[in-house]
């Protein structure tokens, strides 16, 4: 597969074409932002961990029957993508009040939510990523009411998943973040990434609130100790996953 030019670089990946216009290559940078990359920094091996752990969960919610952009890991800090158009939403399932939702609302850190929460954030980052209503989306034009349907119910599928994946490891997922693009059929693919810097995550067997973040709240919060919580939440995913092997 050769690679062609840059066609697009995030604050965590920069995107490749191939000669497969079909096919993109993401490169998994050490790169680190928070508070919409008003906060930079470098986590030293987390572009690698990152698309390993990524890898790992795109094959695991392709065998749950959830259709993702994944198609292999060629090198350890690279991935191989359906090429797809990103809907500019950041979709943020929540199962437990944790960031934002305590800020916004007042609500206790660590107070267990009745049911998940899906909330959709505009991916505008001149706008600061605002939360928007459904009613705004659809003004916006940024989905169709069908297709918003569609990504609340993936959304809550991949929590389902993705919750009892995580208590398999130890690790109680709080919160993450999905993105979605569409391919050439116009199907909706889940897409970007799954990883620590996505997902809100604690040691299930910690109870100390700073001690149990094993996700990039050690970068944001300097908590210390980034690496080492990121290598753990890797060794974890790959003891479940070679023991379903």
């Amino acid at each position: 597969m050769s690679v062609h030019s840059k066609l697009y670089e995030g604050k965590a990946k920069i995107l490749y074409t191939t000669d497969d216009p079909e096919v993109l290559l993401a490169d998994f940078k050490d790169d680190a932002t928070a508070f919409n990359a008003q906060k930079r920094g470098s986590i030293h091996g987390k572009g690698e961990i990152n698309c390993s752990i990524s890898s790992h969960l795109f094959k695991q919610l392709e065998a749950y029957g959830i259709k993702t952009h994944f198609i292999d890991s060629p090198a350890p800090n690279q991935m191989r993508v359906k090429s797809v158009k990103i809907l500019p939403l950041e979709v943020v399932v929540r199962n437990i009040a944790a960031g934002s939702l305590c800020q916004q609302t007042g609500l206790p850190l660590g107070k267990v939510l009745q049911q998940p929460l899906v909330e959709f954030y505009y991916k505008n980052d001149q706008l600061g990523d605002p939360l928007l209503t459904r009613d705004r989306l659809l003004l916006l034009e940024l989905a169709t009411a069908e297709q918003v349907d569609v990504i609340t119910n993936l959304a809550l599928e991949v929590n389902k998943f993705l919750s009892g994946f995580w208590q398999q490891c130890g690790i109680t997922l709080v919160d993450f973040k999905l993105e979605f693009g569409l391919d050439s059929q116009q199907q909706i693919l889940l897409a970007d990434e799954i990883s620590p810097d996505t997902c809100r995550l604690w040691n299930t067997a910690e109870a100390d609130p700073d001690r149990r973040v094993m996700d990039k709240d050690r970068f944001r919060r300097d908590l210390g100790n980034v690496e080492d919580a990121y290598q753990e939440v890797l060794q974890r995913v790959l003891q479940v996953v070679e023991s379903k092997n």
